[in-house]
């Protein structure tokens, strides 16, 4: 993550943030810039490692999973085009509690900033775009 000021964290910014702008490989939130995925959480938002619909599996998505109780929706960025979640990812997070919907990254982000300005329990995973 690039900024006028560093991250907390490396990878982790906290607290709860509209997504800015995405395209170019990365998303833009409070005042930073990040190339890459990330996972936008009740706790903040991080760095995630997954860069294609294939990488969404239960490991990548273990620092959602260990918020799930605090999350009511789950909206999950598939990149530029929709694809399913995998069966066992939806069966996974079905276990955890969550309900998720899997929508074109675009889509998936113009959601969660309606939800989060609705002061709802949502979390994203976004897969970056160009």
């Amino acid at each position: 993550m690039t900024s006028s000021g560093p991250p907390a964290d490396g990878g982790f910014v906290p607290g709860r943030f509209p997504i800015d702008a995405f395209g170019a490989g990365g998303f833009r939130f409070a005042g930073m810039s990040h190339r890459g995925s990330i996972l936008a959480l009740p706790s903040g938002i991080h760095a995630w490692e997954a860069r294609t619909p294939a990488e969404i599996t239960a490991a990548t998505l273990r620092p959602l999973l260990a918020e799930a109780a605090r999350i009511e929706l789950l909206l999950v960025g598939t990149g530029a085009e929709l694809v399913p979640l995998d069966e066992s990812v939806r069966r996974r997070l079905g276990e955890a509690g969550l309900r998720a919907d899997a929508m074109p990254t675009h889509a998936a982000a113009s959601t969660y900033n309606v939800l989060l300005a609705e002061d709802r329990r949502v979390a994203a995973a976004l897969l970056a775009v160009d």
